[in-house]
């Protein structure tokens, strides 16, 4: 699949060169060069996907894990306080020109606006199934898109291409209802292979669709204020049934950085350091100490951790996901040779304990002693690229596990089968060597979806379905109010568009 990025890139800066350079970039495509084949068709779609792919390995992320209780950034001996944007995250007392959170919107709507400007040039090009097949794609990533940007904002507008009008802000219920008819329109004119094999890994197939309406659903009653649990398991078996879909028996491989298309994957952010780049986990949470042991081309930034209480779920005896984290003294990679932050041995500690609670600073390191559990859930890479220390492990969006874990909680919500919501929840802890359960909650589901999918980009959504987004931990208070459940407009924006109103409590 990196090879199949590395043409796409190519062929989409080979089309745009053949054109004059006063073009607009709508016009990129003629007449003449209008693509044909399914190979001009990937490179006329890839902007598209590189654009989803960059933002959402670092700013999305951001916006979906910092604020949750699986990520933090604190200041360190006064670096990383970058005017207080991670530490308001963390907090939920961000404002409207939060620049994460303008970052966020922006990266949706230029996402929106591109899939629209490609929709209309693709819809010039002579009339054959390939044609119909990439459309269905992009209106599928364009509603990914809206259900980002929906989750994020609540009540955001529905643009189209073509127009100087500023766009009129639509509510979340018709931007939900938008999302859901544009998926229910395409998804059967979308590729069903058994599998989902290289040919369209990181490209919209109906079982990625699906899996965009199973998530549409379960939260339609924060969305919408209208329980929609028994929609969500209906598109969840369409997965499960209708496939040969199944988990793959090494956990890890799913987030290593030679990743690619197998059996469990349904979609995923692809990354290639050097032509879609996007992936920073390693660069921003490894110390620069850890270095030497995996291979690493720079140092990394020593930035991001976890929480000691979300660390702590990870005590189920056998399970391979505790491996995902570094705790504790650290070794070479021979397991003897200690690891020195100086001239002691480096020593990840899960308390993170603060030298200044209001800029959030862990201060200076002292006995080899660094703040905050690391991840390597997707592990260092050794062929990063030096200079912009992006990685090339591939980022799953939905996967079979979250489709297995879903559907057992709608079930859990609807009254129906406690014995196959067991079931599902089971295989997932089978495939990680877990110890099965023999009784299931709610509560037990929203701690098993944490150490199946930590640092997946997930998190701030099930916390706010589950109602735990305004819990207390870290070094938030809590109770900070359902108004925190959605972010600000940025404020930049509002200046721009007078048809966008400000989200109430802002």
């Amino acid at each position: 699949m990196k090879k199949y990025i590395k043409v796409a890139a190519l062929m989409a800066i080979t089309l745009a060169s053949c054109t004059k350079l006063d073009v607009n970039v709508e016009s990129q495509l003629t007449s003449e060069n209008f693509p044909v084949t399914p190979d001009a068709f990937v490179a006329a779609t890839g902007t598209v996907y590189q654009k989803f792919n960059a933002g959402f390995g670092v700013d999305i992320w951001r916006m979906y894990e910092l604020t949750s209780d699986e990520a933090i950034i604190t200041a360190r001996n006064g670096g990383y306080y970058d005017q207080g944007r991670y530490q308001t995250l963390h907090k939920h007392n961000w404002l409207p020109d939060h620049p994460i959170i303008q970052a966020a919107w922006q990266w949706g709507y230029a996402g929106i606006s591109d899939c629209n400007r490609v929709l209309n040039l693709l819809e010039k090009s002579a009339n054959s199934p390939t044609k119909t097949q990439f459309l269905n794609e992009i209106r599928t990533m364009r509603a990914l898109y809206y259900f980002y940007v929906m989750d994020m904002f609540g009540n955001v507008p529905i643009t189209s291409f073509g127009t100087s009008e500023s766009p009129k802000q639509a509510t979340r219920a018709e931007v939900f209802s938008y999302i859901e008819k544009e998926l229910l329109a395409v998804s059967e004119g979308l590729s069903a292979p058994t599998t989902v094999t290289a040919e369209y890994y990181g490209r919209p197939t109906k079982w990625m669709a699906y899996a965009l309406l199973q998530k549409l659903y379960i939260n339609a009653e924060q969305y919408i204020g209208k329980p929609m649990y028994a929609e969500s398991i209906t598109y969840g078996d369409k997965i499960i049934n209708g496939t040969a879909m199944a988990l793959v028996s090494d956990y890890n491989t799913l987030f290593s950085p030679t990743n690619g298309a197998n059996t469990e994957t349904i979609f995923a952010a692809i990354y290639d350091s050097n032509y879609s780049a996007g992936n920073a986990i390693t660069r921003y949470t490894l110390h620069a100490s850890l270095r030497a042991k995996y291979n690493l081309p720079f140092s990394p930034s020593n930035a991001q951790c976890t929480l000691k209480e979300f660390y702590d779920t990870f005590n189920l005896p056998g399970d391979i996901r505790n491996a995902t984290w570094l705790a504790g003294k650290q070794f070479l990679a021979d397991g003897t040779t200690p690891i020195l932050n100086g001239s002691v041995q480096l020593n990840f500690t899960p308390e993170i304990i603060l030298t200044n609670t209001e800029t959030m600073d862990v201060g200076a390191e002292v006995n080899g002693i660094s703040r905050g559990v690391r991840s390597i859930k997707f592990y260092p890479d050794p062929n990063t690229n030096s200079s912009t220390r992006f990685q090339n492990n591939d980022m799953p969006i939905f996967r079979l596990a979250d489709v297995y874990l879903l559907k057992a909680e709608a079930l859990l919500r609807t009254g129906g089968s406690t014995t196959e919501a067991l079931k599902l929840v089971n295989k997932v802890k089978a495939r990680a060597m877990a110890a099965e359960v023999t009784s299931i909650t709610l509560d037990g589901i929203l701690e098993e979806r944490g150490r199946e999918l930590a640092w997946e980009g997930w998190r701030r959504n099930d916390l706010i379905r589950f109602g735990k987004y305004q819990g207390k931990w870290g070094f938030k208070a809590g109770n900070e109010g359902a108004t925190r459940d959605i972010f600000p407009i940025p404020a930049t924006e509002i200046v721009l568009n007078k048809n966008l109103k400000q989200n109430a409590g802002y």
